[in-house]
């Protein structure tokens, strides 16, 4: 795959923000630095980085796909006030696999754990 200007300035953005952004928030902000760069152009980009492994596409059910370029296993948080997202900062959980497969007769690849609750800000303003 050959170098990409474009490519590389949303693989920087999603490396150092962790808002866990939109396609449309990514096109917003890189739009003041590269104005000639379309909303198209990042969603090409963010498929192909999620294709690649440098990115991951979450799917929180509202229908609006958030991009993460932290790959590591990871599990969020998800705020039923505001609706914000989190990295929570805590251990892999590994073994569930092991435990999910023990009535499974299928093959388990992998999880995806998302909790719920009230992040720190809202929960002050309760």
């Amino acid at each position: 795959m050959h170098y990409s200007k474009q490519r590389e300035a949303v693989k920087h953005y999603l490396q150092n923000h962790t808002t866990h952004p939109t396609a449309e928030m990514i096109y917003q902000d890189l739009k003041k630095t590269m104005p000639n760069i379309s909303l198209g152009t990042v969603y090409r980009n963010l498929n192909l980085l999620v294709e690649r492994g440098d990115a991951i596409k979450l799917d929180f059910g509202d229908g609006i796909d958030r991009f993460d370029g932290f790959t590591s296993p990871h599990y969020h948080f998800i705020c039923n006030k505001c609706n914000r997202l989190f990295d929570l900062k805590m251990k892999h959980l590994e073994h569930i696999n092991s435990l999910a497969s023990i009535e499974f007769d299928g093959e388990i690849e992998g999880h995806i754990i998302y909790f719920h609750g009230t992040c720190p800000d809202c929960k002050t303003q309760m």
